[in-house]
């Protein structure tokens, strides 16, 4: 019986960033027998225009309310800056990327944008930041350019977008178990490893699945 984890997710989403050490807590207790796969869901994808003062107050306190529940941490001066323009389309294709030239650092190079994004300011809208980051990680950083602004890769990052979509998922992160083909919702959005460790070992063991 064939078993996995599916989590959309975007490297640019809050909630996502606070979930970060739970997904990765749970791959590394259950990745052996079930294996956690990623794809990108396109928070705000092709937002054309910088962000506005009522934008930057409504995240700002996105981010307060995942730093109160989760603990990470976050550099509030991204809100000094003008001229922002918030499109999580690049970096949810630098993940898909990353997943192209080696599925099995697509989870930890979705942590480390989180982490550049929200701890270290960087700019990870812009194409030649996400290839500076990649070089950091450990990738070629002219190969990822090279294949970050491909026309597949582009195509790919849409055929995620379209999945999260047709699927109904509305919010991130989502994590869903899979076996054999079928998917049962774990959760909709931001929990606690408290919260799903039994479950999961659960449905990991062949109980069921509990969500």
């Amino acid at each position: 019986m064939s078993k996995h984890f599916l989590y959309v997710a975007d490297p640019m989403c809050s909630w996502c960033w606070g979930f970060s050490p739970v997904i990765d807590k749970i791959d590394e207790t259950f990745g052996e027998t079930a294996p956690v796969r990623v794809m990108v869901g396109g928070l705000r994808p092709g937002t054309p225009h910088a962000m506005r003062d009522k934008e930057k107050e409504a995240v700002r306190e996105h981010w307060e309310h995942v730093h109160e529940a989760s603990g990470q941490p976050f550099d509030f001066a991204f809100f000094d800056q003008d001229g922002f323009i918030y499109d999580t389309e690049p970096a949810c294709r630098a993940v898909v990327t990353a997943r192209k030239m080696d599925e099995e650092k697509a989870l930890p190079f979705l942590a480390h944008l989180h982490r550049a994004f929200y701890v270290e300011n960087r700019n990870t809208a812009k194409e030649d930041e996400l290839a500076d980051i990649a070089g950091a990680f450990g990738f070629d950083r002219d190969a990822f350019h090279a294949e970050l602004t491909s026309p597949d890769t582009r195509e790919e990052t849409q055929g995620d977008f379209w999945f999260a979509q047709s699927s109904g998922i509305t919010g991130f992160p989502t994590l869903l178990a899979v076996e054999d083909k079928q998917a049962m919702l774990v959760t909709a959005g931001y929990l606690p490893w408290d919260a799903l460790e039994k479950p999961l070992a659960g449905w990991v063991a062949g109980e069921g699945a509990q969500g």
